[in-house]
């Protein structure tokens, strides 16, 4: 998986991104072309054939790959081009001539007008794009470089297509009490489950500041839910919930407790390449599901050694699936494996994941890794950017 067939893929990688740009270079070569096509059509084959077809497509083609004053100057060379040929025909002033010229400036106008609203749209989509941006930095701001010691690496891929948040979240703070932090995910996914994500992080950061054990924690963030669902009709107070994995690290400890809340188990990989899942010994319902089910909850407490790393991850990694409808096992994936860092765990397991779908995510995925340095271990960090979904080509396997 990490780190074999880098050479291979980068091959295979640089190949797509040359041949891309070869498309790009034929493509906007077409109205040119079709131009040159037409008139050599229309001075090589008799009077009664013409080349009006051609002189049409081309500023239809160039008005959605070309600024407006290329697709107008395009429409001007096709409308120049059957003047011209008609005049050198002599047809000039017949009604064929006349209704070919017409359509070529018809066109050309229909071409420039398709320009402009192609181009308004662009700058409104990447206007939407900076705001969906803007809105990813509010709600999952990047977390500090070293927090308490800790080396700490975040990452968000939405599985909407231009989307950079959706119903995924993480957190992570030094306390009074420790390192905190929470991964979860909300029930549904894209844009519309951005609100409860800003509710659960918020009351997450106040309630970790506050509330002495993980346990006040989680009733904290379920009384946010069900208050913020009684109150808002954007958010299902009926139906809708949050797994959640909470967790806490004490300084200098050595000491890792966690609160699972319906959430896939967290993953504790070691210096050494050995792996440990981090199951909760009794299943708990989701947060906002309080109301089923009356019992506290109980905090699990694990080692956490020196060069030991913590992989929180939301179910868009558990679920990923292959050609074959294979579900991704990131523990066999890890299992056996050193990163130098946390972000080197994050990108080589994101890139895994893609290999392992293809590239066809139909879920968000986040993931948070903190790792406690060992001795000698760097302490520089490089938290690896959101990204929204990209497709990569199929057949790229591990």
């Amino acid at each position: 998986m990490v780190g074999l067939g880098r050479q291979g893929m980068g091959e295979r990688v640089f190949g797509a991104v040359a041949g891309s740009a070869v498309v790009r270079r034929i493509v906007k070569m077409l109205p040119g072309t079709l131009i040159v096509l037409g008139f050599l059509f229309d001075v090589l084959t008799p009077p009664s054939f013409t080349g009006s077809p051609f002189f049409s497509a081309a500023p239809l083609i160039a008005a959605p790959l070309f600024t407006l004053r290329a697709t107008v100057l395009t429409g001007i060379l096709a409308t120049f081009a059957v003047v011209v040929l008609h005049i050198y025909n002599g047809t000039s002033f017949k009604v064929e001539a006349m209704t070919e010229l017409v359509t070529v400036v018809t066109v050309s106008g229909l071409a420039t007008l398709i320009n402009i609203v192609v181009r308004r749209g662009t700058e409104q989509l990447a206007s939407a794009r900076g705001i969906a941006e803007a809105a990813q930095r509010a709600v999952l701001p990047t977390p500090a470089e070293r927090i308490a010691g800790l080396q700490v690496a975040a990452s968000y891929e939405a599985a909407q297509a231009d989307a950079f948040i959706g119903g995924d979240l993480y957190a992570v703070q030094d306390t009074p009490y420790g390192v905190r932090l929470a991964v979860g995910d909300v029930r549904g996914k894209g844009l519309g489950a951005v609100e409860a994500v800003a509710v659960v992080l918020g009351a997450f950061r106040e309630a970790a500041e506050d509330e002495p054990t993980l346990e006040g924690v989680a009733r904290r963030l379920e009384r946010a839910l069900a208050r913020e669902g009684n109150r808002r009709d954007s958010l299902d107070a009926v139906e809708g919930f949050t797994t959640c994995v909470l967790g806490e690290i004490p300084s200098g400890a050595g000491l890792l407790r966690l609160v699972n809340r319906g959430h896939p188990e967290p993953l504790l990989l070691y210096a050494n390449g050995g792996l440990a899942e981090l199951p909760p010994f009794e299943p708990a319902l989701p947060l906002g599901m309080g109301e089923l089910g009356g019992w506290p909850d109980r905090v699990q407490e694990w080692p956490f050694p020196e060069g030991a790393t913590l992989l929180l991850y939301t179910d868009g990694l558990t679920e990923a699936r292959d050609g074959a409808g294979a579900f991704y096992d990131p523990a066999a994936r890890l299992r056996g494996r050193v990163f130098p860092g946390p972000e080197e765990l994050l990108s080589a397991l994101a890139t895994d994941v893609r290999r392992h779908t293809g590239g066809a995510a139909t879920d968000d995925m986040a993931l948070l890794a903190v790792a406690r340095p060992g001795a000698g271990q760097p302490n520089r960090r490089r938290t690896v950017r959101v990204v929204p979904k990209r497709v990569v080509p199929k057949g790229d396997g591990a």
